[in-house]
């Protein structure tokens, strides 16, 4: 491998996303700074992480704070918000804008100024209260982001507007890469932006400057309900997302079978590329630490998406067979008390536990016997490598996508919604210790495939590709 396969184009890479926040947005959460951290080892001169978010600022602070000491960011720094510094320092927008006025007929919200830490409160008592800018509301409009109405700035001189939600994103971006410009003397420096949601990458794909390259990930399945046929119809912000794929510079999908099967219904305008999202592989687990034989872990947000629900009906049909089986489930989410009331309903209280969100995710795998998925669909699925990792087994539903590209031969794979195969998957692992023994042995060299080291090759690849030719949203 040389030296250009580790080692990104020189150009400012930023990483955006709607709202990045630990304990909220789950595996999303972990691979976007995670991308950043890699940018920065593959070359990058300090990636950004952005959002644009409307909650507080003390919000994003504790957000911040939170990254950090986590260690998925290396300082607060890295990590900036649209509206923290429109409420802070709007000159950008200013800069921006136009003269103009509120779109008739559309209702707004006002954004107000933080308070200037160098001045005394006393001074200023009203600079908390002082409206910076009105912001158009679309209530129940799930294509906000793309209309028009206009975003006013309130200055000294006269209000300023600029076009919609796209026309704020493009001039905060392109204030930021003004700053990095000319942090480097070179006006002409490309200024790369990874798009981490659909809507932000909508929102952006009419910026045709031509120093600019847009580039796409995908964290989720495109398929509708069922979630199981690749020639089903899409609609809504998949649709049109698919519909303007080839307006971004590189796409960047986790899977190698969501690739191929895009590529096959959709097309591929030649700018796809499977990046998988990354995993820290850690040490051995200790074998100091025995695994209880009997007890199963899940790792997941308690949402529609992971299907929980079927999990503890299949672990009904375990217990059955295994009294002394236990079911540890971790996570929190807006189905928490239906899935309680769930056990109780099946008498599973004694075996099946609802632990909430854990801060010792190795700690957990590494007493357990397996690991267990029942997903409806996935993007990738960053638990299963993690237990992976930990030399954990994983039995789970064969979902699109993730799964099978993901566990290899270090576990067993059931039909989606197939409870009776996932029970039977489950009794017949926890019953045979050699087996799973040998299912464990393979797991971690499994998770190894999601390593930075592993991953930075197809990441740079993407990446200078993009880089190389002119913008696909030219003038």
């Amino acid at each position: 491998m040389t030296a250009d396969d580790q080692t990104l184009p020189d150009a400012d890479y930023v990483v955006l996303g709607s709202r990045i926040a630990l304990g909220l947005d789950g595996g999303f959460a972990v691979a976007v700074p995670a991308r950043v951290r890699l940018l920065e080892a593959s070359g990058a001169r300090l990636p950004l992480m952005l959002s644009v978010d409307g909650q507080p600022g003390d919000v994003h602070a504790a957000q911040r704070r939170a990254f950090v000491d986590a260690g998925l960011l290396p300082d607060a720094g890295r990590f900036r918000n649209l509206f923290d510094e429109l409420r802070s320092a709007p000159a950008w927008l200013q800069t921006a804008g136009e003269p103009g006025q509120r779109t008739p007929g559309v209702e707004y919200r006002t954004v107000t100024a933080d308070a200037d830490p160098l001045v005394e409160p006393s001074l200023d008592p009203d600079a908390e209260s002082r409206p910076i800018a009105s912001l158009p509301v679309f209530e129940n409009d799930p294509e906000w982001h793309l209309r028009d109405a206009a975003v006013v700035l309130h200055a000294s001189g006269g209000d300023r507007v600029v076009r919609g939600f796209r026309g704020l994103y493009i001039a905060w971006l392109a204030h930021i890469a003004a700053e990095r410009r000319a942090a480097a003397g070179d006006p002409d420096r490309l200024f790369v932006v990874i798009c981490e949601s659909r809507q932000i990458g909508e929102a952006l794909v009419g910026w045709d400057d031509p120093r600019v390259r847009l580039v796409h990930t995908v964290h989720n399945s495109h398929l509708p309900a069922p979630y199981d046929d690749p020639a089903a119809p899409v609609s809504g912000l998949w649709e049109r997302w698919l519909g303007s794929v080839d307006r971004y510079d590189g796409v960047l999908w986790p899977t190698r079978a969501q690739r191929d099967e895009v590529a096959l219904h959709f097309g591929d305008p030649g700018t796809f590329h499977v990046v998988p999202n990354t995993i820290d592989l850690g040490a051995e687990p200790s074998t100091s630490v025995p695994r209880d034989p009997r007890r199963v872990v899940m790792v997941n947000r308690l949402a529609p998406q992971k299907r929980v629900d079927l999990a503890i009906r299949a672990w009904e049909k375990v217990s059955r067979t295994l009294p002394g089986a236990r079911l540890d489930i971790y996570g929190d989410g807006p189905l928490r008390e239906e899935l309680q009331r769930l056990i109780d309903d099946l008498g599973l209280g004694a075996s099946v536990s609802l632990h909430g969100v854990t801060a010792e995710r190795d700690a957990v795998f590494d007493r357990s016997a397996l690991l267990l998925t029942s997903t409806a669909f996935e993007g990738q699925g960053l638990s299963i490598a993690e237990a992976l990792a930990r030399g954990l087994p994983v039995v789970s539903f064969d979902a699109r996508y993730g799964p099978r590209e993901a566990i290899g031969d270090a576990g067993v794979l059931v039909a989606p919604g197939d409870v009776e195969g996932l029970a039977a998957a489950v009794t017949g692992l926890l019953q045979d210790d050699a087996r799973r023994t040998d299912l464990a042995a393979r797991a971690r060299p499994a998770a190894a495939a999601f390593t930075p080291a592993a991953v930075r090759p197809a990441l740079v690849a993407a990446l200078t590709a993009a880089v190389a030719g002119p913008s696909r949203r030219r003038p």
